[in-house]
């Protein structure tokens, strides 16, 4: 009887530290609780017809929605743009108005016509606004106004690689705004005073007269042309 107590407390005792070495290197884990997933974000897209507000922004009426065209930037409505041919400077005091804002407009508008358009919502601006690409009948709206010269890349890495080539083919041929003195359009934001559409094409004279920054090439020929000296 007594062996058979001895060899139980022998099988006890060697059993039972494998045991506990096996709970130190087999450790029960942890019941952690399972924490919800956000969601990735998924971005509206709208179809539709829409109404042009200006050289940048459409509005769906369906949804009561705008929406601005990624990447690139046009004049506001209210903001002029100089026609650089300033030729009879002593009966003119500044070179002939250009409407850069509406003119911007008018053209996103006639590529818009009745078509339907469908807008892929990429990000937001600061104001809330949705920002998108936009398509009609195949065709990128705010690589048509690159091409014809009435918008200009907003940011210095363009998502689509195609954008700066247009803009550089449109500021090559001086087509659209590039063929005038514009203000950045930035900088127009900031300084004008009067955003009315009454604004009078003097004001931006003026703004353009203590520019900071220069975004059109005739800017650049100005400043090359010789003084004159038969004054």
């Amino acid at each position: 009887m007594k062996k058979h107590v001895v060899a139980a407390a022998v099988v006890a005792t060697i059993v039972q530290p494998a045991i506990a070495a096996d709970l130190i290197t087999n450790p029960v884990p942890p019941r952690r609780e399972q924490q919800a997933v956000a969601p990735a974000p998924i971005y509206p897209v709208f179809k539709g017809r829409v109404a042009v507000m200006d050289g940048r922004t459409l509005w769906y009426p369906q949804y009561a929605q705008r929406v601005r065209l990624a990447d690139i930037d046009a004049c506001e409505l209210p903001q002029w743009a100089l026609n650089p041919k300033w030729e009879n400077r002593q009966q003119t005091m500044a070179p002939a108005p250009v409407p850069c804002g509406p003119l911007a407009k008018a053209w996103l508008k006639r590529t818009v016509g009745n078509k339907s358009i469908e807008c892929t919502v990429v990000g937001y601006s600061q104001d809330g606004t949705p920002v998108a690409r936009c398509i009609a009948s195949g065709r990128d709206l705010a690589l048509e106004m690159l091409r014809v010269g009435w918008a200009r890349i907003a940011a210095p890495y363009p998502s689509n690689s195609q954008y700066l080539a247009y803009q550089n083919y449109a500021m090559a041929a001086r087509y659209g705004m590039w063929a005038t003195y514009v203000l950045d359009m930035n900088e127009w934001r900031r300084k004008a005073v009067d955003k009315t559409l009454d604004r009078r094409p003097i004001a931006d004279f003026n703004l353009l007269a203590e520019r900071e920054s220069e975004i059109s090439p005739p800017f650049v020929d100005a400043r090359k042309k010789p003084k004159r000296t038969d004054r």
